[in-house]
């Protein structure tokens, strides 16, 4: 039912949604939006394909029907405990029941909420109290990590029950309770427009900010990789990158559904085991970002193959180097290897050139857009002819923030949203990332945000001021580095931040992987440190050296 909502809002199922009565008929009548679910897609392949294989991982490979039966029992669960429009959060690798679990979220009409496994206190503090979050899904230990004892220390102001995957689930809940005994329950009638999944990202003044999507935005991004990415029932997906991305969801969750595909899960990254279930399965689709590229490339020549069935490589979520698609394009037997743009809140902007034959703008640019459309705005951060911030706006974009104090500013009067990213247009059709007037550092896909580090650091006895900034890195497409002002008669070393930032809950991969030390900061007339300024003399120094 829909209640009334302020202008170019709507409330659905119980969410105030950003809305445009237009532009929504616009997607209907072009059937990015439709009037069914993910749910009803899940049914329909259990009746017509019950043997097909949807996801794979190390341990098991879940059918359609394997998929819907155990996607039932958890939903009848999780509405013995919560409501439809509640959140439930799942803090996983990428494994099997995540799909488990994303899958009943939706029968039960709630809301799925996926989290990074590499983050700690300080993120879930923010994260699961704003979210408001019901359920918790949780390894007992990944990685040496250990995820009940570390949720017991975040002091929650109201902790969701905890449920255990894979291990002793001490005084929690262990998963395969969830999947037994239940009796039958009524789900929920679904509503299309309303939110489906959550995902927090990084933003540009630290704090981060929880994305809205609805189903309908879901979908039209997954048909959107269909008609534009060469995707058919049959294709198989490597799914190395972490399913609590919305690239990862995608691939892992929605195509296998919407577009018929298979999804080959990897728990952990390794070049050399991602060649191996290339060649095993026959893996047609990959996407990465840059070190993904580049080692799966260096695997591949160990191995002595070409990956014969890999048909596309979309290289994204950080600086791409032209040398490696053009290197990626001789190697591969015949994969097309193409930059793509995009972000949570308006994922695959671009969608790369699909042209085998147009290496150059493969290359060099980040592709034509697919169904978004986008504007480039006058910037004072832009330096070259044509180059503006870029504004985009799309079928698959969000539908709102957690916390729609978050949209301010972010969206112009035609529903545009701002990126905060720089570029131009290169032969008119193709767009080139030229910079970001945010202050983002993105590390290994990751988005670390420069002033939440600061800020954390800024409270270290011996620092008397910071900055955080990102350097080029072949491997890691940018490290953070600390450039520090000590106190006088001290010079904290990188051990000793890394530590000091672990107590603060900060995840490992914000922690600076370098450190210098200055007398004084660059700033402006207005106090503002000079970051560029900083980030050239290290570069020259580099240079130098």
């Amino acid at each position: 039912m829909t209640a009334t909502a302020p202008a170019g809002r709507r409330e659905i199922a119980g969410r105030s949604l950003r809305w445009n009565v237009a532009r929504a008929a616009a997607a209907y009548a072009h059937g990015w939006w439709v009037r069914t679910t993910l749910v009803d897609a899940l049914r329909e392949a259990a009746a017509h394909t019950p043997d097909r294989v949807v996801l794979i991982d190390e341990t098991r490979s879940l059918t359609c029907a394997a998929l819907l039966a155990e996607s039932e029992a958890m939903a009848a669960a999780l509405l013995a405990r919560a409501a439809p429009g509640d959140v439930v959060s799942f803090m996983l690798p990428n494994w099997s029941e995540a799909g488990v679990i994303y899958l009943a979220a939706a029968m039960a009409g709630m809301v799925i909420h996926p989290i990074l496994p590499t983050l700690r206190q300080h993120e879930l503090r923010h994260m699961l109290p704003e979210a408001r979050c019901r359920l918790l899904f949780i390894p007992a230990h990944f990685r040496d990590h250990d995820y009940i004892a570390m949720l017991e220390t975040c002091d929650l102001p109201q902790a969701p029950e905890i449920v255990v995957l894979r291990g002793d689930a001490r005084d929690h809940t262990p998963y395969a309770d969830l999947l037994t005994g239940q009796q039958e329950t009524q789900l929920p009638a679904l509503e299309p427009d309303a939110a489906q999944m959550l995902l927090y990202t990084s933003g540009t003044t630290g704090a981060s900010k929880g994305v809205i999507h609805s189903h309908n935005s879901l979908h039209a991004l997954a048909r959107q990789l269909e008609d534009y990415w060469r995707i058919g029932p049959d294709d198989l997906f490597l799914i190395p990158s972490p399913i609590s991305h919305i690239g990862g969801s995608i691939y892992a969750f929605e195509c296998p559904l919407l577009l018929g595909t298979t999804a080959v899960l990897m728990e952990k990254w390794d070049a050399d085991e991602a060649v191996a279930l290339m060649l095993r399965h026959g893996c047609t689709h990959m996407a990465g970002a840059t070190p993904f590229l580049e080692q799966l490339l260096e695997a591949a020549a160990r191995a002595g193959t070409g990956l014969p069935d890999l048909r596309l490589f979309i290289c994204g979520g950080a600086a791409v180097p032209p040398a490696l698609i053009r290197r990626a394009a001789e190697q591969l037997d015949k994969a097309v290897v193409t930059r793509v743009y995009g972000s949570t809140e308006i994922p695959v902007t671009t969608v790369g050139v699909l042209d085998p034959h147009d290496i150059d703008h493969a290359a060099t640019t980040d592709g034509k857009p697919g169904i978004a459309t986008i504007k480039l705005a006058p910037h004072a951060a832009a330096m070259a002819e044509g180059e503006g911030e870029i504004f985009a706006r799309g079928p698959q974009m969000l539908v709102g923030y957690v916390d729609p104090a978050d949209e301010e500013g972010l969206f112009d009067a035609e529903g545009f949203f701002r990126t905060g990213d720089l570029g131009r247009w290169v032969d008119r059709h193709f767009l080139s990332i030229s910079g970001r007037a945010k202050d983002i550092i993105i590390r290994k896909g990751e988005n670390i945000s420069p002033r939440e580090v600061e800020e954390a650091l800024a409270e270290h006895p011996d620092i008397r001021d910071v900055a955080i900034v990102g350097l080029p890195d072949p491997a890691r497409g940018e490290k953070v580095c600390a450039v520090i002002v000590p106190h006088e008669g001290t010079a904290p070393d990188q051990a000793t931040l890394s530590a000091f930032l672990a107590g603060r809950g900060l995840a490992a991969f914000k922690w600076p992987e370098q450190v210098v030390f200055r007398d004084t900061l660059p700033r402006n007339a207005a106090g503002k440190i000079l970051k560029q300024n900083i980030c050239a003399a290290l570069s020259a120094a580099l240079e130098e050296a």
